[in-house]
């Protein structure tokens, strides 16, 4: 079980270059406060064209397949669990609807209508249906197919979007491009040095998680322990073992991690500073600035949701 393989979360994939990693990081971290943002107040429609666009996104920048297949795999199959779940879950809504025109059709026939006029509003009646599916104990209505778009898009949307800026931004360029959009900050006298020092640490830190995790996993594997003999309380007291000993792996790597950077002088951000990345907009940026500019102009006319 190779995890940095299977779960490439939060890592950075230096070769192939695609052209998704030649765009300044200020202008994708842009992009994904769009994708984030714009999904507020939206209709089902643009929900659904967001998750197209970061498939067409993957595709168009020709990223390996070995890197995205598995991931977009287990998330696509989860937003499609959770679209199943609650689209024949109780929409909480509560109503009986109840039809418009009376039961009795001796009524129908009232000297103020004629019969034409009777026959388009039961033909309008017999269009329009609340209950979308319904057969035992399955029932789909129309809320809660909308609610159920609505839920697997979102996670959609939330998770591969930022594992796709990560997957081609290096933490040095998002750590960069963050410091020169929070350069306004400084006004008011907020650390943003040390603010973008701690996030690329964290960033940095993420495969070292996920390698301890996986070393951890494979000593319990080699020692071919009898899960069966040892029973539920045995074998919980092993996984907290385990747990215990990742803790403090991760806490030495933090140690270790710390002092190195005492050791190259990363006292203050007043005595070592460090210049990341020299940020300049290009072409192909400024045709990204417009594509997003064009991006929130079909949001807006597409309009918001009912």
């Amino acid at each position: 079980m190779d995890l940095l393989r299977s779960l490439p979360l939060g890592l950075y994939l230096e070769q192939p270059q695609t052209w998704l990693h030649k765009i300044d990081p200020r202008v994708k971290f842009a992009w994904l406060m769009s994708f984030l943002t714009s999904y507020v107040l939206a209709n089902n429609f643009w929900r659904l064209l967001l998750v197209v666009l970061l498939i067409i996104a993957t595709l168009i920048a020709r990223i390996p397949r070995r890197v995205w297949r598995q991931q977009m795999g287990w998330l696509l199959m989860l937003s499609f669990f959770v679209f199943a779940i609650a689209a024949i879950s109780p929409d909480g809504m509560g109503v009986d609807y109840q039809s418009r025109l009376p039961a009795n059709e001796q009524i129908l026939t009232q000297p103020s209508k004629s019969n034409n006029l009777v026959q388009e509003e039961v033909g309008d009646q017999k269009k329009y249906s609340y209950v979308l599916f319904h057969k035992g104990p399955v029932k789909v209505t129309r809320y809660s197919l909308s609610l159920a778009v609505r839920l697997s898009t979102l996670i959609f949307t939330v998770i591969y979007s930022t594992n796709l800026y990560l997957l081609t931004t290096a933490p040095e360029e998002i750590t960069s491009g963050i410091e020169s959009l929070m350069q306004p900050l400084r006004r008011f006298k907020l650390p943003v040095t040390e603010i973008t020092l701690t996030l690329t640490l964290s960033l940095r830190f993420i495969p070292l998680v996920l390698e301890e995790v996986q070393n951890l996993f494979r000593s319990v594997i080699t020692r071919a322990i009898n899960w069966k003999k040892l029973g539920l309380k045995g074998a919980f007291k092993v996984w907290i073992t385990v747990a215990e000993r990742l803790l403090e792996n991760l806490l030495l790597r933090s140690d270790q991690m710390a002092n190195a950077m005492m050791v190259r002088g990363f006292t203050s951000p007043n005595e070592h500073r460090v210049q990341w990345h020299d940020l300049r907009l290009k072409g192909h940026d400024w045709l990204a600035i417009a594509t997003l500019i064009l991006f929130w102009g079909i949001r807006l006319a597409i309009g918001t949701q009912v």
